[in-house]
């Protein structure tokens, strides 16, 4: 398969009305055709092998299929430099010349594209079928026509034909996103690759996650219990790192502890930045994980060295074996959905109390590393072309006695004023899910565009819809005393409507071309 390098347009396709320009020239044998074919019949030869004798002369073995299906090898020589893999038309002039047309000149080829089907922004994944030089630049540089097989889309199975500077090796797979009806941009391998390894990684990590409730409270559950002083002290960092209501009403506060949310706890172990670490969530459920494992039965003692040798020693294994037996049946969709649902995991008969224990630690470290993952699988172009950048993240919130799991998604879209890239407005989204007693589960989403900031809620009780209800005018007040301009604000029972979902491509690659 072949990479590419770099992400580039392409020149515009030639419009449907111009005619297609069909490559013919003779090539002359290096041994004679021995009755193989008479003169002027035809057959079908493909280019099983290229070699450039001298300049502007190249030998090629052709693979000649004839009428009745059988096969011969043939020698030639040719002034085109034609690439294997190519497929010929080939009329016989004489016992030692070939008349050949390259079936790669793209006729009944698309030149161009219906965004009523393929909008801008559609990702479409194709096979190399023909290339051909049509033409020499500026500064040596060479054009090519290439015919590419659609893989996906309404118009899988179509040809279509571009023109390129890239010389793209027949047989090769490649994705590009569609920029306008005539312009596409390629997206190289190893992007589609990653997309390929995070879709994976989604799955494996959704299936094996579970909410952070069962955890906090089977740990809340163990406050008089005898640990070992490691644990014990584990446990009381963990507890006592989680923000309460008070420290995220507050902006300082609630920058901090996005910062200790474990989003960045990867960045910041590559960039050296460890004085953080005893407040990070991420970082404090390995250190448990790290510190339970060796109070198993059977459990093989851990090197107690650095830090970052005994997480990396305490998780991937244990992850997946302790957890294979749990639920199977999510998927990469659920992984994107916001908020993710709830998760407990149940207590199996005849586990001791501490693997029980590991499992909801080992659970609780796979739903952060989700919303990691769905923040990386959401951050992507708009098919307006836009940036959109996501953070998604999960943080344990004290209210008094009890921790409640709040979710929070960010998102940053980066919009071209009236298509210029070299000015831009932002736009800001906020959504928000929490379940905070007495009022039950809300969601929240807020929107800040233009200056202007707007927001709906949800509450599935009742009671609590009509209580924000009665203070959005006391809420719209507070704000125009921030300093905002402020729209619709306004509160519904129920949950949010669920209106299209940012999905992964799932077929990046066919392994059936």
């Amino acid at each position: 398969m072949s990479e590419i390098s770099s992400t580039r347009p392409l020149p515009a396709s030639p419009p449907p009305t111009r005619p297609s320009q069909v490559a013919e020239q003779a090539l002359k044998l290096l041994q004679p055709l021995d009755g193989l074919l008479a003169s002027g019949e035809s057959a079908k030869a493909e280019v099983i092998a290229v070699k450039e004798a001298v300049a502007q002369s190249f030998q090629v073995l052709l693979k000649l299929t004839l009428a009745n299906g059988s096969q011969a090898t043939l020698q030639a020589s040719s002034s085109q430099p034609l690439s294997q893999g190519s497929v010929l038309n080939v009329t016989a002039l004489s016992d030692t010349r070939l008349a050949m047309i390259l079936q790669s000149a793209g006729e009944r080829a698309l030149t161009q594209l219906d965004l009523n089907l393929l909008p801008i922004g559609t990702l479409i994944q194709g096979k190399v079928e023909a290339s051909e030089q049509i033409a020499q630049l500026k500064a040596q540089q060479v054009l090519y026509r290439v015919v590419v097989n659609l893989l996906n889309t309404p118009l899988a199975g179509n040809k279509l034909s571009i023109e390129t500077p890239l010389a793209l090796p027949l047989g090769s797979l490649l994705t590009a996103q569609v920029r306008g009806s005539q312009a596409l941009s390629f997206l190289p391998l190893s992007g589609r690759l990653d997309q390929l390894e995070l879709g994976q990684q989604l799955l494996a990590q959704q299936n094996r996650q579970g909410s952070l409730d069962g955890l906090f409270k089977a740990l809340q559950g163990l406050s008089g219990a005898a640990l070992p002083a490691g644990l014990r002290a584990s446990i009381d960092q963990l507890l006592a790192a989680s923000p309460d209501i008070r420290q995220l009403s507050d902006a300082k506060g609630l920058a901090q502890a996005l910062e200790n949310s474990g989003l960045q706890l990867e960045a910041k172990l590559l960039g050296g930045n460890t004085a953080s670490l005893p407040q990070d969530l991420k970082a404090n459920l390995l250190r448990l994980i790290a510190q339970l494992l060796p109070q198993l039965p059977n459990a093989a003692p851990l090197n107690p060295g650095t830090a970052a040798g005994t997480l990396a020693q305490a998780l991937p294994a244990f992850v997946r074996s302790a957890l294979g037996a749990l639920d199977q049946a999510g998927n990469r969709q659920q992984a994107l959905s916001f908020p993710l649902p709830s998760k407990l995991l149940q207590a199996m008969d005849g586990e001791a109390d501490l693997e029980a224990l590991l499992k909801l630690a080992a659970a609780a470290v796979s739903r952060l590393q989700t919303h990691q993952l769905s923040s990386l699988a959401q951050t992507q172009l708009s098919p307006e072309g836009n940036l959109l950048t996501t953070w998604q993240l999960e943080l344990p919130m004290r209210n008094q006695q009890e921790l409640v799991p709040l979710q929070l998604k960010l998102q940053r879209e980066d919009q071209s004023k009236q298509g210029r890239k070299d000015q831009q407005d932002t736009l800001w989204r906020v959504e928000l899910a929490f379940d905070l007693a007495p009022l039950g589960p809300l969601q929240v989403q807020a929107q800040l565009a233009h200056g202007s900031l707007s927001s709906q809620m949800w509450a599935e009780r009742p009671g609590t819809a009509r209580l924000i209800d009665s203070e959005l005018d006391n809420l719209r007040e507070r704000l125009l005393a921030a300093g905002l301009t402020v729209g619709e604000l306004a509160c519904r029972q129920g949950t949010p409507p669920q209106g299209p979902r940012t999905t992964l491509e799932q077929r990046w690659i066919d392994e059936t071309a």
